[in-house]
Formats: structure tokens, C-alpha cells, sequence
């Protein structure tokens, strides 16, 4: 068994074999009729037969579903940064996370579009434990994070996942897309973990672990839906928490999750990319001589432009003028906007309980609380 096959996606020889396995399952058919609905089975089948490689399936297949997707449920996706991106370059890209699978398939259609390499992505293999997911998830260049494991064995983990990072950024010119911490963020607070940073620098062999950050290029990415599909799905594990009771998830509740923030109302997306993070390792450097300040500098610095180029929609300050009793931000919003974003909350939430209102607003509030604090304009 090579180092890497436990978490690794397909290779490109493994690709063809993998279709055949999975072109007559009920989910590849319902995702192809989706995709493809004037098209007949047979014709589909007798192209994913032929296609041996992971861009070939994501430029031909996956590409056309998430257009689908967009078209269906969003009112369009913008983005920024991108152009200041070279080609056949790869790229670290941190990221804030706030729907399972639609954050990175979306980064990587504006990758795409912009003739820029696109990702291998880090997912939980607690999202797989389907096998026709796990097929999928391997066919689209998604490594594994093992969850669930022992201390002595998250170690073992950890510093694999840190060196086919390492290899795939360094020595395959392939970019990488992983979250700013474990988990989506549930409460509108995008903070990225310094844990994250020091499993990506396992692998590190430079002396100063900033140098080996500056060599993978680290770029934070802001990625903000006007209505985030999943909302009322995350409220369950925020009451959890704020009740200091433990949260046990349903065992199809990353399903269902999966599959809300794909065909869930999101209006408008924006995604921005940020500057390669270089003078500001430089300053960090410059500033810090122990490596564990250095790690919480940087998480900070990514934070700040994560906010920074946070796009802020209608929803984040209606939410935040509701929650305030405050008209602050009317300006920021038409009244049928305010009107439809109640008529939402009322449908998800109701009005009989007032901790689950307040957290429901709060997910969409706390961007503008966030953009204050760092930045003091919107």
C-alpha cells in the first residue's frame, strides 16, 4: 500500500474503472437527468464510459451540474481576486466554510473559468461513510481527514494529511482548498483555528515554519451566501451548545445537509480571493520569534482578510437591525427584502422560541458585528 492511499482521491488510471463501477447507481442517474435533462440515459452512461481522468469528469460533468445548480437555486455567483492569480501556479487556499460541499465545487468553477489550476479539497470521511459518496468525492479530488481517532493516532493522521498536502502543493503543482477550521461555521463567526495551521505545517522543512508557509503561497478565501441554504439545519447543534449539552448528530443529518445546501434558496453568492499572503508572513517574521505567536499571528491575518473581503448582502443587516431593535443599516435594504427575510424566519423558526430566534439572526447578524470590529466601515 503506498503512503497516501488511505486518504488520497483517484488517480487518473483509477478513474475509469471507478465510473463503470457507479454509472447505473439510482444517485449517478438522478444527478445526470438533473444535469442533463433533455439527454437520454444512454447517452450520458456512454460518455462517462469514456472519460478517463478527474478534469475530464469535473470539466464535462460535475461543471455542468453545479451550473445547473446555480441556475436553479441562486440568482447568480460573483467573485473577486481572481485575476490577480497566476496560471499554472498552485496555491494554498483558506477558506472560511459555510455549506459542505458547494464552498469548494464553487471556488473551483471560478478557478475553472479563470483558466487557473484547480483543487484537491480536504473533506471529512465522516461526509463519505456512503459508498457511492466516497466514489464521488474521490472522483472530484477530495482527500480524506479521518475524524473520530485517538490522540497517538490524530498525530499519525495530522502529519499525513500535512505531507500529501505538502506534495500535492510542492511537487505536483496541484492547489489545495481547506477549511479555516474543522466543521462549518454555524454562527456567522468565520475564526480561523490555529490548530490548522499547525497540522498544515507538520510537513515544514524549514527552519522557520513561516518560510515553509510562504513557499505553499497561502491564500484566504471569503466566500458569503445571501440566504444560506442550510440555516435552520444548523440551529440544532448551536442550541446544543448554548445549553453547554453535548450534540449528537442524526445519522443522516450530513445528508441532508449535502443535499439542503445544494438545492436550498441562496440568492446571491459572492466569492473573493485575497492577496498571496507574503509581506505579511515577511512582517510576521519580522515581529515574532516564537513559532506559536507566529501561528496565532497568521490566523489572525487570514482572518482579517477573510472579513475584509466578506461580501456583505440585504439578509446580514436586516438580521443585524432585528436583533439590535435598531434601523442602523436601513439604508442597506429595501422594506420587501426585510419583509421576505421575515416571512423566512417565521416559516424556519416561528416566533415560540426566542433562543433559537436569536440564533438564527445572529448567524447572519455576526458578519456585520465582525466587519465593525476588524474594520470599523461597511
Amino acid at each position: 500500500m503506498q503512503k497516501f492511499d488511505a486518504i488520497r482521491p483517484f488517480y487518473d488510471s483509477e478513474i475509469n474503472e471507478a465510473l463503470h463501477a457507479v454509472v447505473n447507481h439510482p444517485m449517478m442517474k438522478t444527478m445526470m437527468n438533473f444535469t442533463f435533462p433533455d439527454v437520454d440515459d444512454e447517452v450520458w452512461k456512454e460518455q462517462l464510459r469514456k472519460t478517463h481522468s478527474i478534469r475530464d469528469f469535473q470539466c464535462n460533468f460535475i461543471y455542468n451540474t453545479i451550473k445547473k445548480v446555480l441556475e436553479k437555486s441562486s440568482e447568480g455567483l460573483t467573485t473577486s481576486g481572481f485575476d490577480k492569480l497566476e496560471k499554472n501556479t498552485s496555491y494554498l487556499f483558506i477558506s472560511n466554510h459555510r455549506d459542505i460541499l458547494l464552498d469548494t465545487t464553487l471556488l473551483n468553477v471560478c478557478l475553472f473559468e479563470h483558466g487557473l489550476v484547480m483543487t484537491a479539497s480536504a473533506i471529512g470521511d465522516n461526509l463519505v461513510k456512503k459508498a457511492f459518496l466516497a466514489t464521488l468525492a474521490k472522483l472530484n479530488r477530495n482527500f480524506l481527514v479521518l475524524r473520530g481517532l485517538s490522540p497517538r493516532e490524530m498525530l499519525q493522521s495530522s502529519k499525513l494529511l500535512s505531507e500529501y498536502m505538502g506534495q500535492l502543493l510542492m511537487r505536483e503543482n496541484r492547489s489545495v482548498w481547506i477549511a479555516q477550521k474543522e466543521g462549518r461555521t454555524k454562527d456567522g463567526n468565520d475564526e480561523t483555528n490555529p490548530g490548522v495551521l499547525k497540522m498544515i505545517g507538520m510537513a515544514s522543512d524549514e527552519e522557520d515554519l513561516m518560510k515553509y508557509f510562504k513557499k505553499l503561497k497561502v491564500v484566504p478565501v471569503s466566500i458569503s451566501y445571501e440566504y444560506d441554504p442550510t440555516d435552520v439545519l444548523k440551529m440544532p447543534q448551536l442550541m446544543a451548545e448554548a445549553n453547554n449539552e453535548v450534540y449528537v448528530k442524526d445519522k443522516n443529518e450530513d445528508f441532508m445537509n449535502i443535499i439542503s445546501g445544494i438545492m436550498g434558496t441562496k440568492k446571491r453568492i459572492h466569492i473573493s480571493v485575497g492577496d498571496v499572503l507574503d509581506t505579511e508572513i515577511d512582517q510576521i517574521m519580522a515581529e515574532n520569534d516564537n513559532a506559536n505567536k507566529q501561528v496565532l499571528a497568521l490566523a489572525q491575518t487570514i482572518d482579517d482578510v477573510i472579513l475584509k473581503n466578506y461580501q456583505l448582502w440585504p439578509t446580514n443587516f436586516i438580521a443585524y437591525d432585528i436583533l439590535n431593535e435598531t434601523d442602523r443599516f436601513a439604508d442597506k435594504y429595501k422594506e420587501s427584502e426585510k419583509s421576505l427575510f421575515e416571512r423566512r424566519l417565521e416559516m424556519r423558526i416561528g416566533s415560540d422560541n426566542p433562543v433559537t430566534r436569536q440564533g438564527f439572526l445572529a448567524m447572519y447578524a455576526n458578519p456585520v458585528v465582525n466587519k465593525l470590529k476588524y474594520h470599523d466601515v461597511i
